[in-house]
């Protein structure tokens, strides 16, 4: 039987020029997507880093429903060739993406030797350290005024304590950090400065896997209570993690818990200066509303914009006749502004329940080991920034180009105290 590829869809949301856009503009093409075609044929990501075959493609997948069917099912559509819109070569891929690129069982045992560290009751212990982190930034706030919140507020709390839980030293965490930035950036001119985008990502890659295995040297030798001193005592069924897993895990970790939650912190006080209503709503009562508040921080921010699958199987996926090896692309963004699950989605409602977003994953054996982390740390800082910059006013974000995390570069904001 001779399959047929169907023809790209006009309406585009691979190339750069979409990413170019601001959240608002995508969501008009990502919402005719949702009403007509919500799962299209889309030509290949502009920016790969290999070449792609003629025809090539991948499935844009933007309805809520479809992206949870994707998520819930690794038996059809898997992880382990890759979670990137676009090509990137197989040494990076091992390198980069740890267990998050990876099926049972390999990713059922990695995640069961890092999750320890992220349950309810291991965060809750360095609750108090997140509250005190988040107090100290807004101190500088105040003393800074006027000036560049992503700069002096939410790049600093994620870094702060995901380099504190694992250990590391003062002098080295701007350099990791700045190296995450790269692993998810390599699209955007600005942050390239005349690199071509492999030397950055390949760049990016070598400092956070050199700082990574360094560090986990360090702890075999001079163990400490701290999150890689467990990464290198950890067992299962006998078997530690390797040199090369514990680096994977912290490039992992340096861009997954630095940009997400910087990111929504970002979009979230855009949010509360674009609604007012809503900011008063958290400042009247904020024990009483955070819980549910964070959760409309999440799917408004959206910071994941995209994750990949890839068809184990030839499958049908809302009457698309998907083959086997075709690439399938989960827009998290998308889903979490689907009319059919959410109430006028384009509205922030800091009361919004139920509130089914699709911002940690869609469910399933991925599902964000870090979501209760992140929770924690957007309640430190909102409580700081809600009860003493009260009218804080965040002025028009600069946009980061890139097809994976919904980079905010810069965002003035003034004090008005």
């Amino acid at each position: 039987m001779v399959h047929t590829r169907p023809e790209y869809d006009p309406v585009s949301v691979g190339s750069l020029e979409f990413w170019a856009l601001t959240p608002a503009e995508r969501e008009e093409r990502l919402r005719l997507l949702r009403d007509e075609r919500p799962v299209s044929w889309q030509r290949p990501a502009e920016g790969s880093m290999l070449p792609q075959e003629d025809g090539s493609g991948f499935w844009a997948v933007t309805r809520h429903a479809d992206i949870q069917a994707v998520s819930k099912n690794p038996a059809d559509f898997c992880s382990g060739r890759g979670v990137m819109i676009e090509d990137v070569p197989d040494d990076i891929l091992e390198a980069a993406s740890s267990f998050l690129a990876t099926d049972a069982p390999r990713h059922t045992k990695l995640r069961k030797l890092v999750s320890a560290a992220f349950t309810p009751k291991q965060v809750k212990r360095i609750d108090e350290q997140i509250k005190d982190q988040a107090r100290r930034i807004v101190d500088e706030l105040i003393d800074t005024g006027d000036c560049d919140f992503v700069d002096v507020v939410s790049r600093k709390l994620p870094m702060w304590t995901i380099y504190e839980m694992c250990g590391l030293s003062v002098e080295h965490r701007m350099p990791a950090a700045h190296a995450a930035d790269g692993m998810v950036s390599w699209s955007d001119e600005d942050v390239r400065a005349g690199k071509e985008p492999a030397e950055l990502l390949n760049d990016s890659l070598i400092t956070l896997i050199n700082i990574g295995i360094d560090l986990a040297e360090d702890r075999r030798a001079n163990p400490r209570e701290d999150l890689m001193t467990n990464l290198v005592q950890a067992e299962v069924d006998g078997e530690k993690l390797t040199d090369e897993d514990i680096a994977a895990f912290f490039v992992l970790l340096s861009v997954a818990g630095n940009d997400t939650t910087r990111n929504t912190i970002s979009r979230t006080m855009q949010a509360l200066t674009l609604f007012p209503d809503q900011r008063k709503i958290l400042q009247e009562d904020y024990d009483g509303t955070i819980g549910v508040a964070i959760e409309e921080f999440v799917r408004w921010a959206s910071p994941v914009m995209t994750f990949r699958r890839t068809a184990v199987r030839d499958v049908e996926l809302h009457g698309q006749q998907i083959r086997e090896g075709d690439w399938v692309v989960m827009y998290y963004a998308s889903g979490n502004r689907d009319e059919r699950v959410f109430d006028d989605p384009m509205t922030f409602d800091v009361r919004r329940t139920p509130n089914q977003h699709v911002g940690f994953g869609g469910g399933g054996p991925h599902f964000c080991m870090g979501n209760v982390l992140a929770k924690t740390q957007l309640r430190a800082i909102f409580d700081q920034l809600l009860h003493r910059v009260p009218d804080l006013q965040a002025g028009e974000p600069v946009q980061l180009v890139g097809n994976f995390v919904d980079g905010v570069k810069s965002m003035p904001c003034t004090l008005n105290l």
